[in-house]
């Protein structure tokens, strides 16, 4: 009797440990990162993602049957007319039918491709249903977000310096590796369009999350637009893809897509913040001699 009710306690310890596992990994938050070996995309993790993906995809089959057929013509050749079955060379100089197909091909080829390409530019260009509008400025070397649907201050997001870094957990490591992690993420809603307004105060710079699809320049006294929607919740993590100086390396995106009731707390939070905050000081602020 003793023996089945401790193999039962056994069972129900291992059991409540495995529902455990289980419910901590569906817990645990996703996160995009690159995977040592990886030879494709990105997850797609926005709509404008997966048609480039749906898009890439198509491309390979392209240019894959291409490959296949120059290839097997080439053999066709070789054998073919190969000197030893041709002891006689051939004197044809013109074929209007080959001429013909091998310029009307290639042209149906490239209309076939453009007529998807543009369509799904006209995609990824703008939303007419954003859902939250934010500004991303860029400086050397760092990233300023803003939400001008709500009152709240400015956001810097930076890198996280070597030496905070390394007080990190193994599981903060992991999840916010070296060189990524930054001490402030862009945190937007999933499920909503995102309008994103970028533009820089310096040089050069570009926001680009490859899970999202979204690569746009960052042009000083320009503003250029592009949007998202994260379908998942996660923190995604991106890269300045615009050489802007000795410190391009280290200018890190981390994006945080949560529920809507999350951001709406984390609104709320930083509403009181920037209540709470003391004014500033503009004539302060502002030196009276520019600096040279």
């Amino acid at each position: 009797m003793m023996g089945r009710t401790r193999t039962l306690a056994l069972a129900g310890l291992f059991g409540l440990g495995v529902a455990s596992l289980f419910a901590g990994g569906a817990l645990a938050q996703f996160v995009d990162l690159p995977h040592r070996g990886q030879m494709n995309l990105h997850d797609p993790a926005t709509p404008v993602m997966e048609k480039l993906v749906s898009l890439h995809t198509g491309l390979l089959w392209v240019i894959g049957l291409i490959t296949l057929l120059v290839l097997a013509l080439m053999v066709y050749v070789f054998v073919k007319f190969r000197e030893s079955a041709n002891p006689t060379p051939s004197t044809t100089t013109h074929n209007t039918l080959i001429e013909v197909a091998w310029t009307v091909i290639p042209v149906i080829i490239l209309v076939g491709i453009a007529i998807p390409s543009f369509r799904l530019l006209y995609f990824m260009d703008r939303t007419k249903e954003a859902g939250l509008t934010v500004k991303v400025t860029a400086h050397q070397w760092y990233w300023t977000y803003e939400y001008p649907d709500f009152k709240v201050d400015a956001i810097d997001s930076r890198m996280v310096p070597l030496e905070e870094w390394a007080k990190f957990s193994d599981a903060d490591k992991r999840d916010r590796p070296r060189l990524l992690a930054t001490d402030n993420p862009l945190v937007v809603p999933a499920n909503v369009n995102v309008r994103v307004l970028i533009t820089s105060t310096d040089v050069m710079h570009s926001w680009a999350v490859p899970a999202f699809g979204i690569k746009q320049d960052a042009i000083i006294g320009r503003t250029n637009e592009t949007w998202f929607n994260v379908v998942k919740e996660g923190l995604f993590y991106g890269q300045c893809s615009q050489i802007c100086g000795e410190n391009h390396a280290f200018m890190p995106i981390a994006v945080k897509a949560v529920s809507k009731a999350e951001f709406d707390k984390w609104i709320a939070a930083q509403s009181k913040s920037a209540a709470l905050a003391p004014a500033t000081d503009v004539a302060s602020a502002i030196p009276a001699t520019p600096a040279r």
